[in-house]
């Protein structure tokens, strides 16, 4: 018996792919919303019927099963630095890289009314950074110390200056919050640690993910939940890239995943200067690196989208188009979230929004040159990935998947002449068609051989 069930349960969805290891080949897919308010498991019996049906094997037997999950709407996190470009942003990308979902960021210390705030966001956890080994201790401690006034116990992560620790400590351990102590997320300026805030946080998910209705049965039934899904994406992206001991991958990937709410955009590769004149500033960039923009969806932040780019994003692809069109047609998207664009119009305004959400946050996650005029010539210095020779951008997401238009939309995320953005130059673009990048992410940590061969067979190239 060969066969292994991987399952994702998303916050909309429960999506369960069936895989022949032997073979090498997806058996077939299915879905079914995720029921958190009764039984998990509810979900989850009702895609397992449908995929059975789908694959016409009543009698089919699983070896493994593999879970990732994003119920309960993430793992949701509030994160605190000192300054914005440094400490708080290292916090952001070691929280994004464990998968986690940003409610919120806090810099330049905490005021009274944040406690009030921080509790009525209710995240799942609280990551504390600020100061670098050796430097300024008084500004994470200050904020620690604002924390224990908390009246709610949400799991706090320190990841800062180390030498407040025992200060930090002392506070700590006079309330009721769970608390845990790791390296410091940003021990010098701009070199960043985040491995081991990762692995702290992956470990918390792990126990708050099972607070979910029906995750105890689900745990004894299917094994282990083992990772967020947004990290199973990351995996998929990572093993595509770097490949395996007996089988090579595609060198520099881009993943671009386009939701209702989110749009996350996934990069592997150094993005070093490609010119060695070119310096390098700014915080260390991670080779793997995950930005959500809570700001670019389909359908739950259509209203956000229009109001980060304006009308004048959406005339650039529809001259036509009205103000009030535009408007309407989001706060329509927005108000149902499960709308179907069905006339040519309301899917060519979609493939506007999947446009303008890929360039966005292409914009956001690339770097950019600082330009240094000398009397005999111009430095260049280099903030952030330069992703002009990522080889590979592969698209998923229903806005990408159901489309006639998904090259064009992709290629939204080209480089143009002039743009101060460093974006892709000529990529090949791939399509996850059959959506199996998180299922590959999960069964890479066991199987990656096998992960990378079956990604390669069914990642359609445009």
């Amino acid at each position: 018996m060969t066969n292994c069930l991987l399952i994702d349960f998303g916050s909309t969805y429960t999506k369960l792919t069936a895989v022949d290891l032997e073979k090498e080949i997806v058996l077939g897919t299915s879905k079914s919303k995720t029921t958190i308010e009764t039984s998990i498991m509810n979900g989850f019996y009702s895609a397992k019927k449908e995929l059975i049906e789908t694959i016409k094997q009543p009698n089919i037997e699983f070896k493994h099963h593999f879970a990732c999950s994003s119920a309960r709407g993430g793992f949701r996190m509030i994160a605190i630095g000192l300054s914005p470009t440094l400490t708080t942003e290292a916090a952001k990308r070691a929280a994004l890289g464990a998968g986690t979902r940003i409610l919120k960021v806090y810099s330049y210390g905490l005021k009274e009314e944040d406690i009030r705030e921080i509790e009525s966001l209710d995240p799942d956890i609280i990551l504390v950074c600020g100061g670098t080994n050796g430097g300024n201790t008084e500004g994470i401690i200050k904020d620690v110390t604002l924390l224990t006034s908390l009246t709610r116990t949400f799991p706090i992560v320190v990841a800062g200056n180390e030498e407040a620790y025992p200060t930090i400590e002392a506070l700590l351990s006079l309330t009721n919050l769970p608390y845990y102590m790791t390296e410091n997320v940003m021990p010098q300026i701009n070199v960043l640690n985040d491995q081991p805030t990762r692995e702290i946080l992956r470990d918390i998910f792990m126990k708050k993910i099972v607070e979910a209705k029906g995750m105890d049965t689900a745990e004894k039934e299917i094994g282990n939940i083992l990772m967020p899904t947004p990290t199973a994406v990351l995996h998929a992206a990572e093993i595509l890239a770097h490949g395996t001991t007996s089988e090579k991958g595609l060198d520099n990937v881009l993943v671009i995943d386009i939701g209702g709410a989110t749009t996350d955009l996934h990069s592997i590769g150094d993005g070093k200067p490609q010119n060695l004149e070119i310096r390098v500033e700014g915080l260390q960039e991670p080779t793997a690196k995950r930005t959500v923009e809570g700001d670019l969806g389909m359908r739950y932040s259509a209203l956000s989208l229009l109001e980060s780019v304006k009308t004048t994003g959406f005339t650039r692809y529809l001259p036509d188009i009205t103000e009030e069109d535009v408007y309407q047609k989001c706060e329509y998207r927005s108000a149902h979230p499960d709308m179907v664009a069905e006339s040519e119009d309301e899917i060519a305004f979609d493939e506007a929004m999947g446009k303008i959400a890929i360039e966005t946050a292409f914009n956001r996650h690339a770097g950019s040159y600082r330009r240094e005029p000398t009397p005999s010539r111009v430095l260049l210095y280099q903030t952030g990935k330069d992703l002009g020779k990522f080889q590979s951008v592969i698209g998923t997401g229903g806005i990408l998947i159901h489309s006639q238009q998904a090259e064009t939309m992709i290629a939204a995320c080209l480089r143009e002449v002039d743009d101060p953005y460093l974006k892709p130059i000529q990529p090949n673009f791939y399509l996850d068609q059959s959506y199996i990048l998180s299922a590959m992410g999960l069964l890479s940590d066991e199987f990656p051989d096998i992960a990378l061969r079956i990604l390669k067979k069914y990642l359609v190239k445009i």
